[in-house]
């Protein structure tokens, strides 16, 4: 990258806040857009600016364009990731770009705020027949077995399930983990889970009502986490991820269900999808970010949409935190 281009690309204020935008988490161009109350050409030509010089890098989802900072990469170009932290500075500096910069914050949390509102009416209207769900997309006895095999024999010691939604995870899964904690945000999908396990040990599972975003557990918590079909919910992947990771003892695994990368536009109105699947380099580079290492995914491709599971490890020095 050109340092000359680098330089010319952030002389506008707009593409200022649109980098301090980037710097927090992945939006799509809409979400900038309505940020910065501005139209979405204006915007697309302000972030094509940006694209160019190498700033930030666009990743198409169907008919949505998500982007992110460069700095923000695993691999970050050192002058990616200098020119990141001279914005921070500069927000420290500058009162006047400090306070455009919290407003722009303050809009971007009230419109994702509205979209996670609308995912958990979602969720609510469906809590019965969640499973049912399930299988208009894939069959649910191939994917567990699947599960089950990328899991491998090793113990799964303590186990989070996050998004348990009816509970079939934790029920799948009692056997062999040493306690299981069920997550989940909706208080209507917590009932039905907990009709589901009641004839487990209580003394075995724990249903707790929380967000993966903020997960209400100490860090070095558990052995292995799972996200069962969830994380395609997530406004913020990378951010799920990095929780999760915080919640995992080094050496802790983490399992992922979700859809390969795929066109179905729909699932975004009729079932609330933030994300249209994922593909293997964009989950690679998740998982690594979040500070684990897997891997190649396991593929169920005998349905319309096919189905992946990556299980990955934790790395680093995150110790088990004591009882």
């Amino acid at each position: 990258m050109r340092t000359e281009t680098v330089f010319r690309s952030l002389a506008d204020p707009t593409r200022l806040r649109i980098m301090r935008l980037l710097g927090s988490m992945e939006l799509a161009v809409g979400e900038v857009a309505q940020v910065l109350g501005q139209s979405q050409p204006r915007v697309s030509r302000h972030i094509g600016i940006l694209c160019d010089a190498g700033l930030a890098e666009r990743r198409r989802e169907g008919s949505w364009v998500f982007l992110r900072a460069r700095a923000n990469a695993s691999e970050a170009p050192p002058l990616c990731a200098a020119l990141g932290r001279l914005l921070v500075e500069a927000e420290a500096a500058d009162p006047e770009f400090a306070e455009e910069c919290e407003q722009d914050r303050r809009k971007l949390a009230e419109i994702r705020q509205h979209r996670e509102s609308e995912a958990q009416a979602y969720f609510a209207e469906h809590a019965h027949d969640w499973d049912e769900l399930r299988r208009l997309h894939s069959s649910d006895e191939k994917v567990e077995a699947a599960l089950a095999r990328a899991l491998g024999q090793e113990p799964l010691g303590r186990l989070l399930d996050i998004g348990t939604g009816t509970g079939r995870m934790a029920e799948l899964f009692a056997e062999r983990a040493e306690r299981i904690v069920a997550l989940d945000k909706s208080l209507a999908m917590l009932r039905v889970a907990r009709a589901k396990l009641q004839h487990l040990p209580t003394e075995r599972v724990e249903l707790v009502q929380g967000d993966f975003t903020s997960l209400p557990f100490a860090a070095a918590s558990f052995d292995t986490v799972l996200f069962h079909q969830v994380l395609h919910f997530a406004q913020n992947p990378g951010s799920a991820l990095a929780e999760a990771a915080r919640v995992t003892r080094s050496d802790g695994r983490i399992a992922i269900v979700d859809f390969a990368a795929h066109q179905h536009e729909e699932l975004r109105d009729r079932h609330a999808h933030a994300r249209l699947g994922f593909g293997n380099r964009q989950m690679v580079e998740l998982l690594a970010e979040a500070g684990f290492a897997g891997d190649d995914p396991v593929a169920l491709e005998d349905g319309e949409l096919i189905v992946k599971i990556w299980v990955a490890q934790r790395r680093g020095e995150n110790r088990k935190a004591a009882p």
